[in-house]
C-alpha cells in the first residue's frame, strides 16, 4: 500500500489538512438526513478496499504526525497512558493483535519475525527496529500496551470483564472528545457513559453492554460516533480545556470553512485471547467544513442533520453556541435536493 505520510500539526500552527484521496475515505457518519444516538453496532469486516473499514487498524497520510504529537501529550502529561496492575497480560494480547494485524495488512511498513517468544518488530514510518521477548516487559522500552500504542493512530481502553460489566482498568488516552482517562481509570462501563444525554432513557447502554459482553475472539465489531471540534485539536482533553475551550469564540463567517471541524471516531472492539479483557480502539478522524461540502451529497445531509438535532445532543456534541452560524455556512450547499441512502459520499 503505497501511502505518502504528511508533516503537519494538530497545535499551534495548525497545518493539517487532508488529501483529496483522504477526504473521500472521511468515515461520514450519517447514512440518512437526521441523527439519534444509536448502538449502530455492526461486524468490523472489510468493506471496500482503501476505506477505513479495509483493515483491522487503519493506517493513513497523517500516522507520522499523529504519532508525533501522541509523544508530546505523553511528555506534557504521563497519566494519559495508564495501566493498573492486573492489565499487563492484556497489554500483552494488544500488543500482538496490532503487530500481527499491521504487518499482516501493511507488509511494505511494518514487519513481525517470531521465533518462540523472541519477537523482532519493525516499523519503518517510525524507523523503529527491535528485538524482544514476549511477555517479558524488561525487554521493551514501555510495558507492552504503551509500548504498542504509541504507534498506532487512535486511543486505546483496555476494557477488563468481571461481574457482568466491563471496567475500563488500562488505556491510552490521548486523542479524546473531553472526557478523562486519568478520571475514568477503575469505572465501569456505566459510570463512564454517565454524562451521555438522552441514550439511557432509551436503554441504549443496556444493549450496549450486553452486545459488547458478548463479543468473541476473532469476530470484533465497530460503530461510529460524532462530535465538532474548532481547529483540527486532536487532543480535546478535560486537562486541557483552557487551552481549546477558548477557541471556540474564534468562529467567524469568514473563517468558519477552515476552522470548524467534523470529528468523526471509528470506534473498535475486540476480545483478547489470554486475559478476555475487551479493547476499544477509538480512532479520530477529522475534516474541515469546507473539505466536506466537497461531496454534495454529504453537505445537504450534514447541514439537514446539525439543523434538526436536538438540543441537549447539539449541546453534548459541543457546538451549541455556534450552530446558527455553522447552519448559515452549510445552508449555501444544501439546494433540498434528495440524497440517497447510506455514506458513500458518491453513492
Amino acid at each position: 500500500m503505497n501511502i505518502r505520510f504528511n508533516d503537519e500539526t494538530f497545535r499551534n500552527d495548525y497545518t493539517f489538512k487532508n488529501s483529496d484521496a483522504a477526504i473521500k475515505r472521511f468515515p461520514f457518519p450519517f447514512d440518512k438526513d437526521s441523527y439519534m444516538y444509536a448502538v449502530n453496532m455492526e461486524p468490523h469486516t472489510p468493506v471496500r478496499e482503501g476505506s477505513v473499514y479495509y483493515n483491522s487498524f487503519d493506517v493513513d497520510e497523517h500516522y507520522v504526525s499523529e504519532m508525533r504529537d501522541r509523544a508530546m501529550v505523553l511528555d506534557e502529561d504521563p497519566l494519559r497512558c495508564q495501566s493498573l496492575p492486573h492489565m499487563e497480560l492484556a497489554g500483552w494480547d494488544l500488543l500482538e493483535l496490532i503487530m500481527v494485524e499491521k504487518a499482516k495488512d501493511y507488509p511494505d511498513l511494518f514487519e513481525l519475525h517470531r521465533d518462540g517468544d523472541n519477537w523482532h518488530w519493525i516499523n519503518k514510518p517510525l524507523g523503529i527496529d527491535d528485538k524482544f521477548t514476549f511477555m517479558d516487559a524488561t525487554t521493551l522500552p514501555y510495558g507492552p500496551m504503551e509500548y504498542i500504542t504509541r504507534q498506532t493512530q487512535g486511543d486505546f481502553c483496555v476494557l477488563d470483564q468481571r461481574d457482568d460489566n466491563l471496567w475500563m482498568d488500562a488505556g491510552m488516552v490521548t486523542t479524546q472528545a473531553d472526557w478523562s482517562l486519568d478520571f475514568d481509570i477503575g469505572m465501569n462501563f456505566f459510570e463512564w457513559h454517565a454524562p451521555v444525554p438522552l441514550a439511557h432513557e432509551k436503554g441504549i447502554f443496556v444493549r450496549a453492554l450486553k452486545f459488547l459482553l458478548n463479543i468473541q475472539q476473532g469476530a470484533p465489531a465497530r460503530r461510529l460516533n460524532w462530535t465538532m471540534t474548532v481547529n483540527p485539536l486532536l487532543d480535546t482533553s478535560p486537562e486541557n480545556y483552557h487551552k481549546w475551550g477558548i477557541q471556540k469564540t474564534t468562529l467567524t463567517p469568514e473563517n468558519i470553512g477552515n476552522k470548524q471541524h467534523l470529528r468523526v471516531e471509528l470506534q473498535t472492539f475486540f476480545r483478547l485471547p489470554r486475559s478476555n479483557g475487551l479493547v476499544f480502539p477509538i480512532r479520530c478522524y477529522l475534516i474541515k467544513l469546507e473539505e466536506l461540502v466537497t461531496y454534495p451529497k454529504w453537505a445537504r445531509r450534514f447541514h439537514r442533520v446539525i439543523r434538526d438535532l436536538p438540543v441537549e445532543l447539539a449541546t453534548y456534541k459541543g457546538f451549541i453556541d455556534n450552530r446558527p452560524m455553522i447552519l448559515e455556512y452549510l445552508s449555501q450547499f444544501d439546494d433540498g435536493a434528495e440524497t440517497s441512502p447510506g455514506v458513500w459520499p458518491e453513492d
